[in-house]
């Protein structure tokens, strides 16, 4: 089938590329299995994991999460170790020789680039939080020790105006201890509930206080009501003490982008954390056409030592650019950069390494 636009050279070179790109991140993939079955058999074997779960509900799943892990990675080799061994044939200039411009060779490369790109994009967002979302229910069955909630005076903002304060919540009974719910309306506080404890009654779908105390502020009196037990509903639920860190990797880009507004409004402390995660999944299939640009530019000279020299130099700067990601997302969720900069920092900066060496390479 003849696509309009894409030459003979354009099918050669995508072709190349996918093809590299897909038996690279295959072999990894397999690899990657081996050694995280060979990790966690103690694990299975003391959590009773069925084989059918293994296979089905966690490597499965497994396999997108991964894919997309290294994508960026393998993008960069693949694009080193197949325009090498075009360079080290002469191939690349037989094809400048044909006066075909240097810019016009890199055209297949960038849409082999898009094509990946799109495709980690639509997995991040929409592929992986389904998988991750079996794979964790997964671990939490078979793997991981119940989770514990350590917080201690508890403050959150469960809607605007009404503030919760607990001193502790016990995950096990679902009990929130030392509990109070304060209400404001233009800045001021119009009633206030304290309670020794809040159980959550999962029939009843609400709270049971207990020896329970609601003061309301009036402008000439206070209004004063005590009782030993009231049913109250509440924007609150136990699932809201329960959930780990990586609840967002369940989450697609729509539900994200809601549990952050609801975060921002409890007042978490984790917000640099999950907005990292979200510039993450929208910037880092960026970095695929950054790479490819770097890639390009590094290999597609003939050089004395060969495709092991190319794949040496790329080595070091694409873990160069995954070290230095990891850096600046650290300092992000740490508070010393915003979010979305500490992101884009690396993206940015490799991007002008990419087109330096651009300019470097002879055309």
């Amino acid at each position: 089938m003849n696509i309009p636009g894409i030459k003979t050279l354009d099918k050669y070179i995508i072709k190349k590329f996918l093809g590299t790109f897909v038996y690279s991140i295959i072999l990894i993939i397999s690899i990657a299995i081996v050694f995280d079955f060979a990790e966690r058999l103690d694990d299975f074997i003391d959590g009773h994991a069925p084989f059918k779960n293994i296979i089905f509900d966690y490597y499965l799943n497994f396999i997108p999460y991964f894919i997309n892990l290294f994508s960026y990675l393998f993008v960069f080799i693949s694009v080193i170790f197949f325009t090498s061994k075009m360079a080290q044939n002469t191939e690349i200039i037989a094809i400048l020789g044909n006066g075909i411009s240097f810019r016009r060779f890199m055209r297949p490369y960038f849409i082999s680039a898009t094509i990946i790109a799109v495709f980690s994009f639509l997995l991040a967002n929409f592929v992986i939080p389904y998988s991750n979302k079996k794979k964790l229910d997964f671990e939490y069955k078979y793997i991981r020790n119940p989770f514990r909630n350590d917080e201690i005076n508890i403050h959150r903002q469960i809607e605007h105006g009404v503030f919760v304060y607990l001193e502790n919540y016990s995950v096990e009974s679902d009990i929130a201890y030392k509990f109070s719910v304060e209400k404001f309306e233009n800045g001021k506080l119009v009633s206030k509930l304290m309670s020794d404890m809040a159980q959550w009654d999962s029939i009843k779908n609400c709270w049971r206080l207990n020896n329970y105390y609601i003061r309301t502020f009036q402008k000439d009196h206070d209004n004063i009501i005590q009782g030993l037990t009231k049913d109250t509903v509440l924007n609150l639920r136990p699932d809201d003490f329960k959930q780990r860190v990586e609840i967002v990797e369940t989450m697609n880009y729509n539900r994200l982008n809601d549990f952050i507004e609801e975060k921002k409004l409890e007042g978490s402390e984790n917000i640099d954390a999950f907005l990292v995660h979200k510039y993450q999944r929208m910037i880092n299939p960026l970095s695929t056409f950054v790479l490819t640009l770097i890639g390009l530019s590094v290999s597609s000279r003939k050089v004395r030592g060969g495709i092991g020299m190319h794949l040496g130099i790329g080595l070091l700067l694409s873990f160069a650019y995954i070290l230095f990601m990891q850096v600046s997302t650290n300092m992000s969720i740490g508070g010393t950069l915003p979010p979305i900069l500490g992101v884009s920092i690396p993206t940015i900066i490799f991007s002008v390494i990419g087109l330096f060496l651009y300019k470097l390479t002879p055309k």
